[in-house]
């Protein structure tokens, strides 16, 4: 029913949307996106099960947009997402799509981010919220997000909620929405409890079923390297320096924008490179693809659009800059390598933040991704005496250097004979552009920051379900300063920790919890800039306030395994916190 769908045009969205897409770069709708718009445009409940990385996110975001009266400022759309991150994302690609839609606002509202900027921007108002489940409920309670207006309903990775514990939050969620409104849910599996939701708050939903295409270039070693946002034009420089069979790479940014800013920055580092985007003409595109071919350019930096059907054997690596918004674009990007035969190498970004969708393009791919190291300021100067070395042996070789020896004699008989101080200072003359030894590094070295980053093993934060070992080293106990008194659970916790850190589930030991404060197992030896985040990120409006207790209080403050506490009349005695959903009063 989809194949024939080759255009957004053909789904019926609005011009405005149409624009926009065509800025983003998007040309044809995804499998996932030509099933579901449709029937959203109609007003229609929609079930969809569907991998992270099909192209889902438009597929419910551009609907909504179409059905949005922009006069009211009242959320109409609200989409519940199970992390921080998500609901980042989700907000963002909420922005690129309605770029072209006049006085549009969205607003993210998440655990760990200041309620104060939350309650402003809600004042103002806002046609979209894209929230976790704890902090709209929140929200929701203090009747600073208002749902009488609400259209759409979006839950979005409804798997991932019920895993972190969500399920009875968001079913309060939808308890408060009006009755008449359209909910939409996407999961990557269909668990009996998202089926009872299903069941319990959706109208006759239209069930949609993708298979994500999963084939990638089996001769491209792929490979991803950890790294901050404000490095990592300098981890991008150090692995063009120190990769080996280097040739010519494409370099894949998110923007148009960037490909400019990027390549300016690597040309004044001296390397030949150009920016490819949408916006060049079909003579220039052609013009720079052929440079590159002839070797008169080494590097392109470029979008996913300005890059399709690119095909230059020279492309020995490709390297995603800025991880791609979904597993197709991958998949696209890493196939301008390792083609026909030909071996090549894919490498990726990834920032803290980022390392759930490193996970996610793991499973939808079914491959490996394996790390790699950060090279380090020696490896770079070596890397650079190497080369020195290789292109003074090749002049010795085949240049004819009568003149020169004849210049170097002069020197010698002038400034003592001293042969080697004169090669010397030739040898720095010569490297001035180059530095063959790298200046001082302000602060900690790039590569010695994503060495103490956390380790990447478990991908996707998931709820800790008891104690757990750390992947690749011992737990360490903490103590934080909220507890029972402070209507906490164990999944609020783990659920700021992840979504601030992007440390997974399994990172996340016992949690024990006590009336004014708590404690919680994480990894030992976290890093400053970690601690220092945990330290201020808010949990039920309190900071964690998180320290490394000593041998002494973390034997005092484990609990006792046994059963659970009785009331006289038998029944256990259960903490202070909110009502089951099920005797929550509905309206």
């Amino acid at each position: 029913m989809t194949a024939s769908i080759d255009s957004f045009g053909e789904l019926g969205l609005s011009a405005p949307l149409l624009a926009a897409l065509a800025d983003v770069g998007y040309e044809s709708p995804s499998a996932i996106q030509a099933a579901c718009i449709p029937p959203l445009l109609a007003g229609q409940d929609l079930l969809g099960e569907a991998q992270t990385g099909t192209g889902k996110t438009a597929a419910f975001a551009l609907p909504a947009l179409q059905r949005l009266a922009l006069d009211q400022r009242d959320p109409q759309v609200l989409v519940l997402t199970p992390t921080r991150e998500l609901a980042i994302q989700v907000a963002e690609a909420f922005q690129r799509y309605a770029r072209k839609l006049p006085g549009f606002q969205v607003l993210p509202v998440y655990g760990g981010q200041g309620m104060v900027a939350q309650l402003r921007q809600l004042q103002r108002g806002a046609h979209v919220v894209v929230g976790t489940p704890g902090r709209v409920m929140d929200h929701i309670n203090r009747k600073t997000l208002r749902l009488d207006k609400l259209r759409t309903l979006v839950l979005d990775e409804a798997d991932e909620m019920l895993r972190m514990g969500f399920v009875d939050d968001v079913d309060w969620i939808l308890e408060h929405t009006p009755t008449e409104r359209q909910v939409v849910l996407f999961s990557a599996t269909m668990a009996e409890p998202i089926r009872r939701i299903a069941r319990r708050h959706m109208r006759k939903p239209q069930e949609i079923r993708i298979q994500a295409r999963t084939a990638t270039v089996a001769a491209t070693v792929q490979k991803f390297c950890q790294v901050a946002a404000p490095h990592k034009l300098d981890a991008l420089t150090r692995v063009l320096e120190t990769e080996e069979s280097l040739d010519a790479a494409l370099i894949f940014v998110r923007t148009k924008t960037a490909t400019v800013e990027i390549a300016d920055k690597l040309e004044a580092r001296g390397y030949a490179v150009a920016a490819l985007s949408g916006d060049l003409t079909q003579p220039l595109r052609e013009r720079v693809i052929d440079q590159l071919k002839q070797g008169r350019l080494d590097l392109i930096v470029a979008t996913d659009v300005a890059a399709r059907g690119l095909d230059v054997p020279r492309i020995s690596h490709v390297i995603n800059f800025d991880v791609p918004y979904d597993t197709e674009a991958y998949v696209h990007r890493i196939g301008r390598t390792g083609r026909a035969g030909r071996s090549g190498t894919a490498i990726l970004f990834v920032t803290p933040r980022e390392m759930r969708l490193l996970g996610t393009i793991e499973r939808a791919t079914r491959q490996k991704i394996e790390p790699m190291a950060l090279p380090s300021r020696a490896a770079v100067a070596d890397r650079r005496v190497a080369q020195f070395r290789e292109q003074v042996e090749q002049v010795i070789l085949g240049e004819d250097l009568a003149f020169f020896r004849e210049v170097v004699r002069s020197l010698a008989s002038r400034e003592g004979g001293d042969l080697e101080e004169i090669a010397a200072a030739l040898a720095f003359l010569a490297q001035r552009e180059r530095p063959l030894q790298l200046p001082p590094a302000k602060g900690p070295d790039i590569a010695d920051a994503a060495r103490s980053m956390r380790p990447a093993p478990s991908r996707a934060p998931s709820r800790a379900s008891g104690p757990a070992v750390a992947p690749g080293g011992d737990l360490q106990r903490y103590r934080i300063e909220v507890g029972r008194h402070h209507q906490v659970s164990p999944k609020d916790i783990v659920g700021a920790i992840a979504n601030e850190t992007g440390l997974s589930g399994r990172s996340i030991g016992r949690i024990d919890l006590f009336d004014e404060y708590s404690t919680v197992e994480l990894p030992a030896q976290l890093p400053a800039e970690m601690l220092e985040v945990l330290r201020r990120t808010r949990v039920r409006q309190r900071p964690l306030g998180l320290r490394t207790m000593s041998a002494d209080e973390a034997v005092a403050a484990v609990k006792p395994v046994g059963r659970p506490k009785r009331a006289p009349g038998g029944k256990p005695v259960k903490p202070p916190g909110r009502k089951p959903a099920a005797n929550r009063k509905r309206r």
